[in-house]
């Protein structure tokens, strides 16, 4: 993991100029690194970048555990083989990217901790491409994984244990993703489905929620940048109570239902200092009661994208995540 001395504070994060164009150009370059695809170094977990769309600049960067290349043939077949994540990185859905430093690191210690080919979606970012842009895209690398046969994935992952895994705006997408496709998962085959994983899942709404105004000033991420975000986020036009916002608002129980009929469980993992730690809660209320199995995990103090900056806080909420798989 990347050892930063403190955890950055988002308003820095989202200085931009808007542009003539409707672009915006961002004033603050978050630290990457590139892929490692080199089996011959010694680092426990390769990486490497893979083109979807070039048309749209999606992509992927696949995390291979070395172990695995080294020591399992593409012969053994599937009882030998790596259940497969489908990772989407944070950042409001305006910032970041899977390159993005914390979300290179992380994803190469969930590969490592859980024993997983993970496979991080490079999405289009708003406000160039408002909502649901960023949900079409994690559509389309699902629809990649499955035709694709980059040999990563298909001699190393069994794609019929596969789960949907995201932090804050990513986990929004993960469940968004998996509402788009979850009356047509049949297309996806053999890539099966078996359960999302939300890490502190990014939600909102008009009506300011308990945790949003005790930790409206947070240092982390406060309240005005969260507003900020959805603003140039969502469709034009629309507010906080949009469903892509606050999906406990609007076709709640149409979703669940599509849920319901594929048979997904959720893990919801979050934290009581994170400001969205009450919407959270409500959605996990929400799945509850629509009939879903959700295992819920929120723990005392930390704050929001806590576990990009503190390896141990990342490798237990991995631990959940295994267990979850299981």
């Amino acid at each position: 993991m990347a050892d930063y001395p403190a955890v950055p504070n988002f308003n820095d994060y989202l200085k931009m100029v808007n542009n003539p164009d409707g672009s915006v150009t961002r004033l603050v370059t978050l630290p990457s690194t590139a892929p490692s695809p080199d089996h011959t170094t010694h680092i426990p977990v390769l990486s490497k970048d893979i083109t979807v769309n070039p048309d749209k600049n999606i992509w992927v960067r696949v995390f291979l555990p070395r172990e695995a290349r080294d020591s399992t043939p593409p012969a053994a077949g599937a009882a030998r083989k790596l259940p497969l994540i489908v990772y989407f990185h944070g950042g409001g859905f305006v910032i970041c990217s899977a390159a993005t430093t914390v979300f290179h690191d992380l994803c190469a210690l969930m590969a490592a901790e859980i024993g997983a080919v993970v496979v991080s979606v490079e999405y289009r970012l708003a406000p160039e491409h408002r909502l649901p842009a960023a949900y079409e895209d994690g559509v389309e690398a699902l629809k990649w994984i499955k035709s694709s046969g980059e040999a990563w994935v298909s001699e190393y992952a069994d794609v019929s244990r596969c789960f949907l895994m995201g932090s804050s705006a990513g986990g929004n997408l993960a469940y968004f993703a998996g509402i788009h496709v979850a009356d047509s998962v049949a297309d996806l085959e053999p890539l099966k489905i078996r359960g999302l994983i939300l890490h502190q899942p990014f939600f909102g709404g008009i009506h300011r929620s308990g945790s949003e105004v005790r930790l409206e000033n947070d240092g982390v991420l406060p309240l005005c940048s969260t507003d900020l975000m959805w603003e140039l986020a969502l469709p034009e036009g629309f507010d906080r109570d949009h469903e892509y916002s606050n999906p406990m608002a609007k076709n709640a129980s149409e979703h669940c239902s599509k849920i319901g009929r594929v048979g997904w469980k959720f893990l919801v993992a979050g934290c009581e200092g994170d400001l969205l730690h009450d919407r959270q809660v409500e959605f996990v209320d929400m799945l509850k009661g629509n009939g879903i199995e959700v295992e819920a995990v929120f723990v005392r103090g930390d704050c929001h994208v806590i576990e990009l900056y503190d390896s141990s806080k990342a490798k237990a909420l991995f631990g959940r995540v295994k267990n979850f798989m299981a």
